[in-house]
C-alpha cells in the first residue's frame, strides 16, 4: 500500500510537470542577447513564464542561430517558429506600408513617434492588418531608436559625400534615399553589418547607434554621423495559428507581459542610445552632428522618396501619409 501511494505520487508529479511546460515558445532574434532587444526579450521571458506558471517555455535564440532578420517573416508566418523579431521593413515585401517609419525625416520628434505607434493609432492599425495577412500578427513593438550614418576615414555631412559610394540598407525605403542622394544601396542583414565593413562591400554604413554598440562596430568605422534620417522600429512577431491554439488565459497572460516590455523599451530607449554614443567615443569613434543646413541639405533630397513610397502603397499610404501630417506632393 505505501509502495503504491509513493508511485501514486510520482505519477501526479510527472503529470504536474507535463502540465508546467505544454507550449514552447521559440523565439529567433538577429541581435545577440547583450544588446537592449535581447534584453528586453529576457524581460518578456520571465514576465511571460512568471505570468504562466511556467505553461509557456519561452527559449530566445539569438544572434541568428536560427534565422536571419530577412528569414524571419517567413519563417513565422509558416509557423517553422512560433515567434521573431524582425526590423518593420522585413514586411515590405508583402506590406509596403510599413516603411512609413523609414520616410526621411518625417518621425523627427519622440512625440511623433509614440502617438504612431500608440495601441490603436491610425498608423499602427494599418500596418499590423497588413502584416497578419502574412500569417503572423505582431504581439508588440521594439523601439530601436533613430537612423545613424557609419564611415571610415571621414564623415558623411551631406549628400554630395554620399555620391558614388556603396551604402549598407536594410529596407526599400532607405535604399531609395541613398539613391535620391547619389549613392548605391546594398541590402544586407545586420548579423553580416560588421564583415561588410571589414571587408569593405560597402563604404557607408546605416544602422542605429544601439547596433554600433552591441556588435562592436567601432572596430570596422571610425565615424559617426548624426542623422537621424529614420526612426527604426523592431516587431516581435507570432505566428497566427500557434497564437489561435492558446487558451485565453494564456493569451491574456502573454499580452500582459508583452506589454510590460514595450513600454519598458520604449521608456528606456534615450538612455541606451546616449550609453551608446558615450561607449562608440570611448572606442575611438568621433560622433559628428550636422548643421542646420546639412541637414537642409539631405531633405532636400528626400521627396522622390515620398513619390516613390505613394506609388507603391497607393491609397493606404496616402492614408498614413495624411494622418501624420505628411500627405505627400
Amino acid at each position: 500500500m505505501f509502495r503504491n501511494a509513493i508511485l501514486g505520487a510520482v505519477a501526479l508529479t510527472a503529470l504536474s510537470g507535463a502540465a508546467i511546460a505544454q507550449e514552447k515558445m521559440r523565439i529567433s532574434l538577429q541581435l545577440p542577447l547583450t544588446s537592449h532587444l535581447g534584453e528586453n526579450l529576457v524581460l518578456f521571458e520571465k514576465e511571460v513564464e512568471e505570468r504562466t506558471g511556467g505553461a509557456i517555455d519561452v527559449e530566445i535564440y539569438d544572434s541568428a542561430t536560427l534565422y536571419k532578420d530577412k528569414e524571419v517573416p517567413a519563417a513565422v508566418g509558416s509557423g517553422a517558429i512560433e515567434a521573431g523579431v524582425a526590423s518593420l521593413t522585413r514586411y515590405v515585401g508583402d506590406a509596403p506600408v510599413v516603411d512609413v517609419f523609414y520616410m526621411p525625416f518625417l518621425f523627427n520628434t519622440e512625440e511623433k513617434v509614440r502617438a504612431a505607434v500608440a495601441e490603436g493609432s491610425p498608423v499602427r492599425t494599418v500596418l499590423e492588418e497588413e502584416i497578419a495577412k502574412t500569417g503572423g500578427q505582431v504581439l508588440y513593438w521594439q523601439a530601436y531608436g533613430g537612423a545613424i550614418l557609419l564611415s571610415q576615414g571621414g564623415p558623411i555631412r551631406t549628400p554630395e559625400d554620399m555620391k558614388g559610394k556603396k551604402a549598407r540598407v536594410f529596407g526599400k525605403t532607405l535604399g531609395d534615399f541613398v539613391t535620391a542622394a547619389g549613392g548605391a544601396p546594398t541590402l544586407i542583414s545586420g548579423s553580416e553589418q560588421y564583415l561588410a565593413y571589414q571587408r569593405g562591400t560597402v563604404d557607408v554604413g546605416m544602422t542605429g547607434v544601439s547596433g554600433v554598440k552591441s556588435r562592436k562596430l567601432w572596430e570596422v568605422m571610425d565615424t559617426i554621423t548624426k542623422t537621424n534620417h529614420a526612426n527604426i522600429e523592431f516587431v516581435v512577431v507570432v505566428n497566427s495559428d500557434w497564437w489561435a491554439g492558446l487558451s485565453p488565459e494564456l493569451q491574456g497572460h502573454i499580452k500582459a507581459a508583452a506589454q510590460v516590455a514595450q513600454d519598458d523599451v520604449r521608456d528606456r530607449m534615450s538612455g541606451i542610445e546616449a550609453a551608446a554614443y558615450k561607449a562608440a567615443e570611448e572606442n575611438g569613434m568621433t560622433i559628428v552632428e550636422l548643421s542646420d543646413a546639412e541637414l537642409s541639405a539631405w531633405q532636400e533630397v528626400a521627396q522622390p522618396v515620398y513619390d516613390a513610397y505613394l506609388e507603391a502603397t497607393g491609397e493606404a499610404g496616402q492614408k498614413i501619409l495624411d494622418a501624420l501630417g505628411a500627405g505627400g506632393s
